[in-house]
């Protein structure tokens, strides 16, 4: 039987309108979900609330035990929740195969969250025991986008599960399945008690009901820098911690010693992959004016050499991008950019959402497909004379998330990182990398720091108590 049988979908009891989801690259009805109302975040936050208690009591080898099951079965029901991926977020199968390994790494992590040292003995003026010691916050919340579903959800799902709490996980519609739906299969099947996962795909009904809930004292975002401004907005008003992963702009900074040979698909996947829809997307491309004209005709070469069709019925580079909406904001950016003098050196057309992989030479401050997050294959390229330049280049955004630099001089590399503020680094790679035991987070604009991954999570998702115990009633003067 399959792990996701459209029969059975948990979200099924929720109580909002019905959402019909289809797939980019065809216009195919794949399926339909219930969407969740506010009145359904209540119900939901009240019922892992009573869940959670006991969960926080179990043994810590048993949550770890079902966090290893929940990996296992991403390995398990690879091919069934990859056609998911697919067809439902219009990701190539290689990329599919990426999600689903990261998924699986993220629960191995988790597991082995639970059972790592939870506190400290303090010294103390006082005669007695003095400690701290981590515990659970209770219920967490999850909002994750549409472009790397199962990985976005998971890598908060997972660790905050494993760490003793319950979660209320809103993923986007557009993506409810696998960035929803077969998070709900997996640990069900895993064996995760009922009551302390809840996936409710829905609009901002729900995520505005989400941020609310009193219940609910930690908010992990993934998104838009807009939409995250509003969420951290909302929690503050609330006294809650919002953990933001917010949009980029990142640059990737090639020297004048660079090897071109290897720099061009390199610098390709960071612009191209999964059509430019990941917040580390390469999207200013910072190259030495010494082999500017070379990097740019080479990069427009791959770019048109690269196949963009159906990834679910075709062997392509690049699949559909999500929806007609982000097609439009992609189409717009990259017209208005050559219309203010940006040269198109490759791309810039599509056939219904597929966007071919796009090169735009000759762009400078105000070319809004340099200046602002694209989040599509596109790949503005810069010229620049000195490595003073390139970091004023390179700092010169309200963005902070990752960054690549390119040369065969590893120290000077990392010499002119640590002049530009951003949360990742990569030296001789491209800025889209990720994996499951790496801090992950940007700064400023790019979201409150790095709040995902490996030890953060602890951070992230428990509170730290203060415990002190005497043997006799404290004396005191009154």
């Amino acid at each position: 039987m399959p792990l996701l049988d459209p029969t059975t979908w948990q979200s099924r009891t929720l109580t909002g309108p019905e959402y019909t989801i289809t797939e980019p690259a065809t216009g195919e009805t794949l399926g339909a979900v219930t969407l969740a109302t506010a009145e359904d975040v209540t119900a939901a936050a009240g019922a892992g609330s009573a869940a959670q208690r006991e969960w926080a009591r179990t043994p810590h080898f048993v949550r770890a035990g079902i966090l290893r099951k929940a990996g296992d079965l991403f390995a398990a029901q690879a091919a069934e929740l990859r056609e998911w991926l697919v067809r439902e977020s219009g990701s190539i199968p290689g990329k599919a195969d990426f999600e689903l390994h990261v998924a699986a790494q993220e629960c191995y992590e988790a597991a082995a969250l639970a059972s790592r040292p939870t506190g400290q003995v303090l010294p103390t003026e006082a005669p007695r025991l003095s400690y701290t010691r981590r515990v659970p916050v209770g219920i967490v919340g999850v909002i994750s986008p549409f472009n790397a579903p199962l990985i976005l959800s998971i890598r908060s799902v997972a660790p905050a599960l494993a760490l003793g709490n319950a979660v209320v996980l809103k993923p986007d519609p557009r993506t409810a399945v696998c960035g929803g739906l077969s998070l709900a299969a997996v640990f069900a099947e895993a064996g995760l008690p009922e009551g302390l996962l809840h996936v409710l795909p829905g609009g901002p009904e729900a995520g505005q009901a989400l941020v609310a809930d009193p219940r609910v004292p930690v908010i992990s975002f993934t998104g838009s820098t807009a939409a995250g401004r509003a969420v951290g907005e909302a929690a503050g008003r609330h006294l809650k911690r919002a953990h933001l992963e917010l949009g980029g702009n990142s640059a990737l900074i090639v020297l004048e010693d660079a090897d071109l040979d290897g720099v061009i698909s390199t610098a390709a996947w960071g612009s191209f992959f999964h059509q430019g829809q990941i917040c580390m997307t390469t999207g200013r491309h910072l190259v030495h004016a010494s082999v500017y004209d070379e990097y740019v005709a080479r990069l427009a070469a791959k770019a048109d050499s690269l196949a963009v069709g159906d990834p679910h019925r075709e062997q392509v580079h690049l699949g559909p991008v999500i929806d007609a909406g982000q097609l439009s904001k992609i189409h717009g950016l990259v017209e208005s950019s050559t219309a203010q003098g940006a040269k198109l050196a490759a791309g810039g057309t599509h056939d219904r959402l597929f966007y071919r992989p796009t090169v735009l030479a000759d762009v400078g401050d105000g070319t809004p497909a340099y200046a602002e997050e694209v989040f599509g294959p596109v790949a503005p390229v810069r010229p620049f004379t000195d490595p003073d330049e390139a970091a004023a280049l390179a700092a010169d955004s309200p963005y902070g998330l990752s960054l690549g630099i390119v040369t065969r001089d590893t120290a000077r590399g990392l010499d002119l990182a640590e002049r530009i503020p951003t949360g990742i680094v990569h030296i001789n790679d491209q800025t889209v990398n990720d994996e499951a035991v790496a801090p992950f987070g940007g700064i400023a604009a790019s979201g409150t720091g790095a709040r995902f991954g490996g030890e953060a999570n602890l951070e992230a998702f428990t509170d730290v108590r203060w415990t002190t115990v005497r043997g006799d009633v404290a004396p005191y003067p009154f």
